[in-house]
């Protein structure tokens, strides 16, 4: 069986714990794969190791370190199919989607390649005689990276690039669902010519993820995953001292007027709530249709998710693959099977769902539940699954009063044709990112992506200005040389005077 080991100091470490856990193939049920976790002192060892490459890489040009990501870029681009096979074959994710993926993660590693220009400082001259004054920004140190296991090469690209762009080193801690993508990655990242030990990908679990949140070497903490860990991790490392971006979960709406073009968004919830299999924080999850076109826009919604293909991500015909484990499958379904009791209309039940010759991967169907209560489990909790909850209001006021009370910020979307009613929406909204027309408003890489109350913990969002200042500290220096014309005159113990 294929073992997939840590990467430290630019080369494969073989697990030293004795400790490994299964990766599956989602499509087959069958395991594929073991991952080594890691101990304490492993992770202690790839700390110390991204320590040590720090006092160089700290130090380094702006041009050396571009030069390696234009390298890097140039090697993603040309691996983006072998990237994406890793990722079909441990999270199930269909090619086309597995590639997608990547694209947006190559986003972000253009934008680092344009650090030079991220990077500049500010300067004021002469703010007293002969004063100058500069603000410039530098990086931490060593930083660590948590990501999950629904974009297995995405999530991590969004942190490192930047991260060792501005001149940090840094340890990545990825799902060990799916491991190899990160792998990947990383040996990409050496054969563009980045320094040993700058990058270090180390596999674990719990007991990896606190030895990272105590270090004291480590100076910042950037994590991706489910509200009630993003919560415990911002709690734990800032508790110990450091900068964390921790994103949580979400709960994400789309809200449809009676004027929208009911074809568009019926295309665009299917698009968002089903994509992926339901597995990532950005896809619509609850549909508010306003007024009386709810009966419309969920037949229309129907007729459309009953037309998309399930099967394996090798079969290049699928348009949805199966979920990342059995035990999610099966906890996906128990919302849909507890959703009449609590009130729920079941218009779409797709529990039970099996592809022929794949009998035992992890599938389900696609459900769509109509009248959704607002108190009901499968409209509070993030399922993360291929279910589509809808929801009445009578009023525009009303339906954004419903999402406001959501504890969830991270993304929402309202089709309509009137531009002041969406003026007002993206006002009005209480969520970090907002689509007009446009169901998953994921920033592009030179904005960045966060959401608001329980979708984000810490003040910064992900890449974009808020990563690359996430990932340095600002320190300003004020200057003043004495004229060469004048002879000194003495110490002067007054406070400089600037008036």
């Amino acid at each position: 069986m294929k073992t997939v080991n840590h990467w430290i100091g630019g080369k494969t470490v073989e697990g030293a714990s004795g400790n490994y856990g299964p990766v599956t193939d989602p499509a087959t049920g069958e395991v594929t794969t073991q991952v080594a976790l890691a101990s304490a002192e492993e992770v202690d060892a790839a700390v110390q190791t991204a320590k040590t490459a720090f006092e160089t890489w700290g130090q380094s040009s702006l041009a050396a370190r571009t030069k390696v990501l234009f390298a890097y870029r140039a090697l993603l681009d040309a691996h983006r199919d072998a990237i994406a096979e890793l990722i079909v074959a441990e999270h199930g994710k269909v090619h086309s989607d597995a590639l997608g993926e990547v694209a947006r993660g190559l986003e972000i590693v253009e934008l680092a390649c344009g650090i030079t220009t991220q990077l500049k400082g500010e300067l004021s001259t002469s703010v007293s005689s002969r004063v100058d004054v500069a603000a410039i920004r530098q990086p931490l140190g060593v930083v660590a990276g948590i990501t999950p296991f629904n974009f297995p090469a995405m999530v991590p690209m969004w942190m490192f690039p930047l991260a060792i762009a501005c001149g940090n080193t840094f340890v990545l801690k990825p799902s060990e669902k799916d491991p190899s993508a990160s792998l990947k990655l990383a040996e990409l990242a050496k054969e563009a010519g980045l320094p040993d030990g700058v990058l270090n990908v180390v596999h674990g679990d719990k007991v990896a993820v606190d030895a990272l949140l105590a270090h004291p070497d480590v100076a910042a903490i950037s994590f991706v995953g489910s509200t009630p860990i993003a919560r415990h991790i911002h709690q734990v490392a800032s508790a110990h001292g450091k900068r964390v971006q921790a994103l949580g979960g979400a709960k994400n709406h789309m809200l449809v007027l009676p004027d929208a073009d009911l074809d568009a968004a019926a295309d665009a919830a299917v698009s968002a709530a089903y994509g992926s299999a339901g597995e990532r924080c950005m896809a619509i999850s609850a549909v508010v249709a306003v007024g009386s076109i709810g009966d419309e826009l969920v037949q229309k919604i129907r007729e459309r998710a009953e037309k998309i293909k399930i099967g394996p991500g090798t079969d290049p015909t699928s348009e949805m693959g199966p979920l990342i484990t059995a035990a999610h499958r099966d906890k996906v379904a128990s919302y849909v099977h507890g959703a009449a009791a609590q009130g729920a209309e079941v218009v779409l039940d797709g529990t039970g769902y099996t592809v022929g010759g794949y009998e035992n991967g992890h599938w389900i169907g696609l459900s769509l539940l109509d009248k959704v209560s607002t108190d009901s489990d499968a409209y509070r909790d993030e399922i993360f699954g291929p279910v589509l909850c809808v929801l009445r209001a009578e009023t525009y006021e009303e339906g954004v009063a419903l999402i406001n009370a959501s504890p969830f910020g991270n993304g929402t979307a309202i089709f309509t044709r009137d531009g002041g009613a969406a003026r007002r929406f993206q006002l009005e909204i209480e969520a970090g990112m907002v689509g007009v027309n446009v169901p998953i408003p994921v920033p592009v890489g030179y904005h960045s992506f966060g959401g608001w109350k329980d979708s984000l913990f810490g003040d910064h969002h992900i890449y974009g200005n808020d990563g690359i200042h996430f990932y340095t500290r600002g320190k300003v220096v004020t200057t003043r040389w004495p004229d060469p014309s004048e002879a000194p005159v003495g110490v002067d113990l007054g406070f400089p005077r600037n008036h």
